[in-house]
Parts: C-alpha cells; sequence; structure tokens
C-alpha cells in the first residue's frame, strides 16, 4: 500500500526540517512519500524543502506555487 501525505506550507522556514524528519521516522504499514505544495512562501521554505527533497529522491517531492493561492487549494 502506498500512502502519500500532502502538506500544504507557507512561511515554515522554522519548522519544516523538524516536521519532515518527524513525518519520516514514523513506522507505518505502506510505502510512505511527501509531497510539499509551497504557497510562494518569500521566507525561503521553498528552498529548505528542495533541499531536503534532495536528500530523499523518490520519497519526497516539492510543488512550488507561482502566487500564495491559499494553503486550503493545496
Amino acid at each position: 500500500m502506498k500512502l502519500t501525505v500532502i502538506i500544504p506550507t507557507y512561511n515554515e522556514a522554522e519548522n519544516i526540517t523538524r516536521m519532515i524528519n518527524t513525518l519520516m521516522a514514523l513506522r507505518v504499514p505502506a510505502d510512505l512519500s511527501v509531497l510539499i505544495v509551497d504557497d510562494n512562501s518569500p521566507d525561503g521554505t521553498g528552498r529548505i524543502e528542495d533541499d531536503l527533497a534532495a536528500q530523499m529522491p523518490g520519497k519526497m517531492s516539492v510543488l512550488h506555487r507561482a502566487g500564495k493561492m491559499g494553503l486550503g487549494t493545496a
């Protein structure tokens, strides 16, 4: 079974690394992957997410939106 967790983000530079590390450390009976939808964060969140995704090929991907569209639309 595959489980994809979708995380909408906006200005989460201080929290995103801890959040992803905690999520990936969970023991779940599934093939876990993470999709981050960044809402054009001006604080560098997207860059941090890209760095994390590069460390976890096939486990994490990042979608960068061109403008702020609201987290609920992720």
